[in-house]
């Protein structure tokens, strides 16, 4: 019998280190530790600083419907901070694995929020 979700395993697995490489190179443009974006939890931390918001915000990912808006606007001031618009922000949330590699590896510099 063949088995099923082994290739699905695979795409995800590529996503993943897509995902990761790309925070990493952002989060060194920004000049914060790239090994960070290897951490869960403070990997948000340090995208929330780089937004411009103070730590302690991200508490807001545990209100219901207010972590929503919350982490919308963190992208959209995530995109403002590397020289980039609102429609960006909504191509971060919407298509990461695309928006996070263009910014990471394109010319965009970190010019703060």
């Amino acid at each position: 019998m063949p088995e099923f979700g082994g290739g699905s395993s695979f795409v995800s697995l590529v996503i993943a280190v897509i995902m990761i490489v790309s925070m990493w190179k952002l989060f060194e443009k920004a000049d914060y530790p790239g090994w960070g974006a290897i951490i869960p939890i403070y990997n948000f931390y340090i995208l929330v600083k780089i937004a411009g918001y103070s730590g302690i915000s991200m508490l807001l990912i545990f209100v219901p419907i207010v972590n929503i808006v919350y982490i919308v606007l963190v992208y959209i001031n995530f995109a403002k901070a590397f020289g980039k618009d609102g429609v960006y922000a909504i191509g971060l949330i919407l298509l990461s694995f695309v928006f996070f590699p263009l910014l990471a590896f394109g010319d965009d510099q970190y010019v703060g929020v």
